[in-house]
């Protein structure tokens, strides 16, 4: 109920305030920069270094995510018809969390601290695989006549250079050193960590609320039941074939793979400049039908 209502009072106040999309850019600024930065840094740097040594959970969830990447794209295509490049970005619809934004604040709430390091890890190698192969995707099936070499060097700097990376990695060497942090510096961080997971929700909403709605498109559906559905199911499966994880850590790969598509969706379908109005109604789709089949998984992992 709280997870939801926050993301239900921004949806709220999106319809009923009448501001601009614009009016957000202050507050996404502070999540994307700040806040969220500052609870990746916080967990990790917290986090025994072997916990985040687990190699195996990152390539069980990260395939899980690439798994349910290439049935999205096969199935988009073959009920639109559409080229590559369309299908690249209905395949980031049907597989892409919204794992920045809502990952934390679900599994840390619902599971505790003990979640933090595979919330961590899941979203750090989720970002460098969709930050990898939806440019390379691009840039094979595309007309422009950009290097593979400039295109390797482009999603090398997008992955480094990623706010939420760089916490991961400063939180990673955080507890590497185990040197102290001063009283205030901890206070002050302390303190955007309790704010990044409301203001994320807060933020979720209104970018909701606010979503051009088109037109239905029959793909979407299928997209959307794909994401909501099958990702879950690939990363259990993917998860339990490996073996050898604590439940939290399940819990946790099922609960990241139930959110629904994430906003960098419309986001890169605005940067190609294809697929923007699908993008945004999946979002819109996939958000209010993931009331059901996230609260459905959460139930389940916090009764065991």
């Amino acid at each position: 109920m709280p997870f939801f209502g926050i993301i239900l009072i921004g949806f709220l106040a999106g319809k009923l305030a009448r501001l601009p999309r614009s009016g957000l850019a202050w507050l996404d600024f502070y999540l994307i920069y700040v806040a969220l930065p500052a609870l990746f840094f916080d967990i990790l740097s917290r986090t025994p270094l072997a916990e985040l040594a687990r190699g195996s959970f990152a390539l069980a969830t990260t395939t899980s995510t690439f798994l349910t990447f290439l049935i999205a794209l096969v199935v988009g295509r073959m009920l639109t018809g559409a080229g590559m490049r369309v299908a690249a970005l209905q395949g980031l619809v049907g597989s892409y969390a919204n794992v920045g934004y809502m990952g934390p604040a679900l599994t840390l709430s619902a599971l505790g601290s003990a979640a933090a390091a595979p919330t961590a890890l899941i979203f750090c190698f989720d970002v460098v695989l969709i930050f990898s192969l939806l440019p390379t995707m691009m840039a094979v099936f595309g007309e422009e006549d950009r290097p593979m070499g400039a295109t390797a060097i482009l999603i090398l700097r997008r992955i480094l250079t990623h706010p939420f990376i760089l916490g991961s990695i400063a939180g990673v060497l955080g507890s590497a050193s185990g040197v102290d942090i001063p009283e205030a510096v901890g206070t002050t961080i302390s303190m955007l960590r309790a704010s990044a997971a409301p203001a994320a929700l807060f933020s979720i909403g209104v970018t909701v609320a606010l979503q051009p709605a088109s037109q239905p498109h029959r793909e979407l559906p299928a997209l959307v039941a794909i994401k909501l559905l099958v990702h879950p199911l690939m990363a259990w499966t993917m998860v339990t074939l490996v073996g050898g994880f604590p439940p939290v850590w399940v819990y946790a790969a099922v609960l990241m793979a139930c959110l629904p598509p994430a906003a960098t969706c419309y986001a890169a379908a605005q940067q190609y400049r294809l697929y923007v109005e699908q993008s945004a109604s999946g979002i819109l789709l996939g958000t209010a039908v993931s009331v059901v089949t996230v609260t459905a998984p959460l139930y389940l992992v916090t009764h065991d």
